[in-house]
């Protein structure tokens, strides 16, 4: 890979703008060689058929640079961090080779941090964590708590309990006696050394407001309709799809379980929480550059 290439990554909460910030860094770095190309580290970006609630952006508005790892995966198919570095690193490289730079665009920690960092992972057994599911059908997720809690109690009281995937993930772990706490290090490492980190950030207020009408017009766009045509797909069975905020909400209200004006609310609030844990993870970043909204003026070299 040549020093000379550059990896950029514009992170961020979403609906920061991020995405047109990259455009724009493209465009500024393209002379005299081909433009930065973004590879995507957004879990529902990659899921083919996922389009009204996500920030994909349309292929008309790309303003004809190349976009990388979008629509790679079926609804049913689990779009996991771990398959995600790879296929990240990969694009990089291949990138590169071609003499370009190359932008990571997102605003999932986790997968932004498992690309640029030297980033590893727990242990897994996939035969394990199945058995775990079929036990979360059965029992529900308090017996999976109180063992998780009896293996490692600092785990237990710091994942998600509403949330009973990461419950049978920390457990999964816990019985294969690694930390389950997936954290940046104190000091994270560059997996590649020739990388700036560009942040974008909005106002709170200005934030909130964003993101409650683009929740809203999701379901204006279509979301519902959308998510019924992907059921016959298997998003259902999609153990990231079918989660995913919004998508989530909308199987609800498909289902009678809740109604559209309750499905939108439940979104846009979480949403707005998810905001802030974005926020709060790419604080952390050593070596972030801020930048307030879309302005790619003075990122050129």
């Amino acid at each position: 890979m040549s020093e000379r290439r550059r990896l950029w990554a514009v992170v961020g909460a979403t609906g920061t703008g991020k995405s047109a910030l990259s455009l724009d860094l493209a465009r500024a770095r393209a002379p005299p060689g081909p433009p930065p190309q973004p590879p995507n580290p957004h879990p529902k970006q990659r899921n083919r058929g996922m389009v009204n609630g996500t920030p994909k952006l349309p292929i008309e508005e790309r303003r004809g640079i190349p976009h990388h790892l979008f629509d790679e995966l079926d609804p049913s198919e689990e779009a996991a961090v771990a398959r995600y570095q790879p296929a990240a690193r990969a694009a990089i490289e291949e990138i590169h080779r071609r003499g370009a730079d190359a932008i990571l665009v997102g605003g999932s920690g986790l997968y932004v941090s498992s690309a640029i960092f030297d980033f590893r992972f727990p242990p897994r057994d996939e035969a394990l964590r199945a058995r775990i599911e079929g036990e979360l059908e059965v029992q529900g997720v308090e017996p999976l708590l109180e063992r998780l809690r009896s293996l490692s109690p600092e785990t237990a009281s710091a994942v998600d309990i509403r949330n009973p995937r990461r419950v049978v993930r920390a457990l999964e772990v816990a019985m294969l006696g690694g930390d389950a706490q997936v954290v940046l290090p104190e000091e994270p490492r560059l997996w590649y050394p020739e990388t700036r980190i560009i942040g974008v950030r909005a106002e709170r207020s200005v934030l909130v407001d964003r993101l409650d009408r683009r929740v809203a017009k999701m379901w204006a766009d279509g979301l519902v309709d959308e998510v019924a045509g992907l059921i016959p797909r298997g998003i259902e069975r999609g153990k990231t799809a079918s989660r995913a905020i919004g998508y989530a909400q909308a199987l609800a209200q498909l289902r009678g379980e809740t109604t559209q004006a309750a499905a939108i609310a439940e979104t846009q609030a979480l949403t707005r929480r998810y905001a802030r844990r974005q926020v709060s993870w790419f604080k952390r970043y050593p070596g972030i550059e801020w930048l307030d909204g879309p302005d790619a003026g003075g990122l050129v070299p």
